[in-house]
């Protein structure tokens, strides 16, 4: 029987599949963490990957931000190594993820454009470089002015499904340079349809207008998918995202957001990546998982060792 993440040594996550490790998840009940890294600025402290850190802070998932599956790179590990994934993975004890963004160049930005590199966009090639760098997740979603939609999302979903062997987060933080409602009840039906994993959302507070309510509705949509699915393994969880720089917030914005996602019902509770130098402020991740855990279990986590 899987374990709660919140009970997992990391011998435990590491023999994972990509179901056991959605279904320790959903078994936490609201209480994992999931921090984001920005991969090509350097650690806050040399000699010490930003995701170490985060694991020290109380992270459970780690997902990688602006990371190019075709010359993969994470500062803080040597340029000489071709799986730097793994690498992170084996100092961490840590599922890794990256994100990777469904880029809809039919569409003008509302800002100046932020143009990347193939191997960042969600093609059926990075999938497959996915797979072989051994991401256990990815992340469809976009960064400030990269042009995603909902819609080219929608697309790569089944892309991804049909290709990549992790398991799939889909959602936008924030507008990402386009123009239209981050997210909706028929975005999140044609998610799910598609075959997403984990649905995400802002977080309540981080983008204008969208408040509790608006999240317990939107949640309220996968919860009702969930409730005609007897698997677990086969349910779709919820994410939300703290993506718009207040993870650089004072402590009480981070437990305010925190409380107010977990009484949503969201599964997961992501940290973004815009402290110092790619990493949250360490002090807020772990604020964050004391918000939705107690100290007790945050604790756990982060004085656990990895070797267990």
């Amino acid at each position: 029987m899987t374990k709660r993440l919140l009970n997992c040594d990391t011998s435990d996550i590491m023999a994972m599949t990509k179901e056991e490790l959605k279904v320790s998840i959903y078994a936490s009940e609201g209480r994992t963490v999931l921090t984001e890294v920005a991969v090509v600025k350097d650690p806050i402290i040399d000699g010490v990957t930003n995701g170490e850190i985060a694991k020290f802070a109380g992270a459970d998932l780690i997902l990688l931000n602006a990371f190019d599956v075709d010359h993969p790179a994470i500062c803080g590990i040597s340029s000489t190594d071709s799986q730097p994934v793994k690498t992170l993975k084996k100092l961490t004890g840590r599922p890794i993820g990256a994100n990777l963004e469904p880029v809809d160049d039919s569409q003008s930005t509302m800002d100046e454009k932020e143009e990347i590199g193939a191997g960042r966009k969600a093609t059926v090639h990075t999938f497959k470089k996915a797979n072989e760098l051994g991401l256990d997740f990815i992340c469809l979603t976009g960064n400030p002015g990269t042009g995603v939609t909902n819609e080219a999302i929608c697309n790569s979903i089944q892309e991804a499904k049909r290709t990549f062997d992790g398991l799939i987060i889909a959602g936008k933080m924030h507008s990402s340079g386009i123009d239209e409602p981050i997210v909706d009840e028929q975005t999140v039906e044609q998610f799910i349809e598609a075959g997403a994993d984990i649905i995400l959302f802002p977080a309540v507070y981080t983008v204008p207008k969208f408040r509790e309510e608006e999240l317990l509705r939107l949640v309220e949509v996968v919860h009702s998918h969930n409730r005609s699915v007897k698997d677990p393994a086969k349910k779709v969880l919820t994410l939300s995202a703290i993506g718009t720089s207040q993870e650089s917030s004072s402590k009480e914005v981070i437990q305010k957001i925190a409380l107010a996602c977990k009484s949503c019902g969201v599964d997961i509770h992501h940290i973004g990546d815009a402290g110092y130098s790619g990493l949250a402020l360490y002090q807020n991740i772990d604020v964050l998982g004391n918000a939705i855990r107690g100290e007790r279990h945050q604790l756990r986590m982060r004085a656990k060792s990895i070797f267990r």
